[in-house]
């Protein structure tokens, strides 16, 4: 999957007033969509660590569903984005094969919160990034990525994937800079939401 996004753009440089770094986790199933967001909506150019797929991945990735895709990532994909003077997100894009899997718990420490990218053509792929997530109670929001008409209501894919009603579905086009903001901002919703209604609780047990 490539961006939309031109890969030659500047590093920004980052804000002398920053003082808050929010630290956001994208997961997801192999081939998703992952890298591509990290693309598309990141200020900097982004670090990545995806290489030439090669024969030594035949019989291990299942690259049947994803046939256009040529490269993978073999440990993360790092990107940046400033949401004002003092805060900023720190994305980091975890790679979607099994043999990786070991990496993510490293990944998911100090994490604010997360996205979930789904296909639903495989939505399967996506269980066990939930699993883990549910298990470290990390908050995390799913993001259907589409590059074409969808086949099923995010109902359905809420059903399929068996969410609970708190946790946020949407639909994003990872490949578009607005569309992968405007998943991160759910994301940053979802977290000052569960945080006040934790506050609230506090309050109401004081």
């Amino acid at each position: 999957m490539h961006s939309k996004t031109s890969d030659a753009r500047e590093h920004a440089p980052l804000s002398r007033t920053a003082r808050d770094g929010l630290k956001i986790v994208i997961v997801g199933g192999f081939g998703v969509g992952k890298t591509t967001m990290v693309r598309s909506v990141s200020e900097i150019r982004p670090l990545s660590t995806e290489e030439t797929m090669t024969q030594a991945g035949v019989g291990i990735d299942d690259a049947s569903l994803v046939q256009d895709k040529t490269t993978t990532t073999v440990a993360f994909d790092f990107g940046r984005i400033s949401l004002d003077e003092q805060m900023v997100l720190y994305l980091f894009g975890a790679p979607g094969q099994e043999r990786f899997w070991f990496l993510w718990d490293r990944l998911f420490m100090g994490t604010l919160g997360a996205v979930v990218l789904v296909d639903t053509n495989r939505l399967s792929d996506s269980w066990y990034a939930i699993d883990r997530l549910e298990h470290h109670g990390t908050p995390f929001i799913v993001a259907r990525n589409n590059f074409g008409e969808p086949q099923h209501t995010l109902e359905e894919v809420r059903a399929a994937l068996d969410l609970p009603p708190d946790v946020p579905i949407v639909d994003c086009d990872a490949r578009e800079r607005d569309s992968s903001k405007a998943v991160l901002v759910e994301l940053v919703r979802h977290l000052y939401s569960l945080s006040t209604s934790s506050s609230a609780a506090l309050e109401s047990t004081a």
